[in-house]
């Protein structure tokens, strides 16, 4: 017998699907092409103004746009049960900021090459709001091929490594929320996060066959320190916790 998802486990999962399912309409808005093109051109576009938005949120939330609404993590949760292996993260998470560091230089030579920003297309390179539909000086195909690309190599890591394997691993997106993050636990004001009370814990180690992001969470239990760069605060091991020993708070503190 199947065993059905808890409440907010169903809408989480519901969320992060009609994520990926929008996400040919806001590929452009999270494209790390599209913001180096308009840097060329010195334009302010809707991939650099939502790069910037997921840092804000981070400062609060912490990586919860991972766990709840990223078209990335939906498609690889949907092919999750192709292969459930957690990943090492340890051996993989570096890739991501070796993507990243290069990709943020480029992004500033080029505005620097163009004298800064110089005007404001919320809609760069995408026709009609859509982002397969593709610019108009562009063949709609190109913008299908990137589509098909950036689908094919999350959903290829996930089948391939393990569990949200993109996310430890190509992931552009990540590295604004960790670094927002970082800036929070220096200054700890009140923010979204996890707590743990090792007292209720019965040792069942369900949170970390559970978690999506491979994390070992019955350890971080132990010694109640659940603040993790990798944590997506998607509550899966808050709502498969039978003793309540995790719990979601939002409060400050380092």
């Amino acid at each position: 017998m199947l065993r059905q998802l808890p409440l907010r486990q169903r809408i989480r999962k519901g969320l992060v699907f009609l994520a990926f399912l929008s996400f040919p309409i806001t590929m452009n808005f999270l494209s790390p092409y599209v913001i180096i093109d308009g840097a060329m051109n010195g334009i302010v576009n809707g991939s650099l103004i939502m790069f910037g938005l997921m840092f804000v949120s981070a400062l609060f939330l912490g990586r919860a746009w991972c766990g709840w609404v990223c078209p990335g993590g939906g498609i690889q949760e949907m092919v999750e049960p192709i292969n459930r292996k957690p990943v090492n993260g340890r051996k993989i998470d570096w890739i991501k900021w070796l993507i990243w560091i290069p990709w943020i230089s480029i992004i500033v030579m080029m505005v620097i090459r163009a004298g800064g920003y110089s005007s404001l297309n919320f809609l760069y390179h995408t026709e009609n709001g859509i982002s397969v539909a593709g610019a108009p000086d562009r063949p709609i195909v190109f913008a299908y091929f990137i589509y098909y690309i950036v689908i094919a190599l999350f959903v290829g890591l996930a089948i391939i490594v393990g569990r949200r394997a993109g996310c430890h691993t190509i992931c552009w997106m990540a590295p604004f929320m960790m670094i927002g993050r970082w800036i929070r636990n220096r200054f700890g004001w009140a923010s979204l996060h996890l707590k743990a009370d090792a007292s209720a814990c019965a040792d069942c180690k369900k949170c970390t066959s559970n978690c999506p992001m491979s994390l070992d969470v019955n350890s971080m239990v132990q010694i109640e320190q659940m603040e993790n760069v990798e944590c997506i605060l998607c509550g899966t091991c808050v709502d498969n916790c039978s003793k309540s020993a995790i719990r979601y708070s939002f409060s400050g503190g380092k």
